[in-house]
């Protein structure tokens, strides 16, 4: 390491500790030349191949970017989609590979985005899992009811009455919902 002041090609480190989040060391130097100290931080470098074959570094900002055009319109707040990006970055080092594709990043989302908001997660995994047809949603949200997600519900709206039921030729029923009743005069 190079002395920023004096530029001599050794320094000498004097304390290391790791930062809070953990995915990075500051270490403290001093150069034997001109005695002067200085700060440097190191990180372990994780890069993203993309479609094109194109690398960069991973970037949790674009993670978050991508999940919050997904949450667009849903009840999804700013510290959720934070503490989202911070999971995610989280898993993706913890697979010990220096180099993850698009993909792995994108599926990497959907397990924290699953928990988070259910309609963000079907837009996002639409993408991600290259849904092509009506069909891939059907399958995605018979999935999740599968799984007893809470907020997948059963498809009835509250105070609705489903027709059909055992005999019915699949889950094209009608669904009826009750009037409110008019003031009589």
């Amino acid at each position: 390491m190079h002395c920023p002041f004096c530029r001599h090609p050794d320094s000498r480190v004097v304390d290391s500790r790791t930062t809070d989040d953990g995915t990075s060391i500051r270490r403290r130097r001093q150069c034997p030349d001109c005695s002067r100290r200085f700060t440097t931080v190191e990180t372990c470098s994780l890069m993203v191949v993309k479609r094109s074959g194109v690398t960069e570094p991973f970037s949790r900002t674009k993670v978050i970017n991508g999940v919050r055009k997904a949450c667009q319109g849903r009840p999804v707040t700013e510290d959720a989609l934070a503490q989202l990006g911070q999971r995610v970055e989280e898993a993706v080092r913890a697979t010990g590979s220096a180099e993850l594709t698009t993909h792995d990043v994108g599926l990497a989302i959907l397990g924290p985005l699953q928990e988070l908001d259910l309609v963000a997660y079907l837009r996002f995994a639409s993408v991600y899992r290259a849904f092509e047809s009506l069909e891939d949603f059907e399958a995605a949200i018979t999935e999740l009811r599968q799984v007893g997600h809470p907020a997948a519900g059963d498809g009835v709206p509250e105070g609705a009455v489903a027709e059909g039921g055992a005999g019915d030729d699949g889950p094209g029923g009608t669904v009826q919902v009750p009037e409110p009743a008019r003031p009589t005069g």
